[in-house]
């Protein structure tokens, strides 16, 4: 599933970043936090990996 706007993908990229440990989970704020317990590695590196060009900021449910 690609990312839907630009926060999506940057939170996924974050979040992916905490998984393999690169980055503190401590640092992670928002929805990044929630990703980084909800979510596969896979899932993550999909949403990180969507271009950003095109996409819209945000998103409203």
């Amino acid at each position: 599933m690609p990312a839907r706007s630009q926060a999506q993908q940057k939170a996924a990229g974050a979040a992916l970043s905490a998984k393999r440990g690169d980055t503190p989970k401590s640092k992670l704020h928002g929805a990044s936090k929630q990703m980084v317990e909800s979510m596969t590695e896979a899932q993550l590196e999909e949403l990180a990996a969507t271009r950003r060009k095109g996409k819209p900021d945000h998103v409203r449910h």
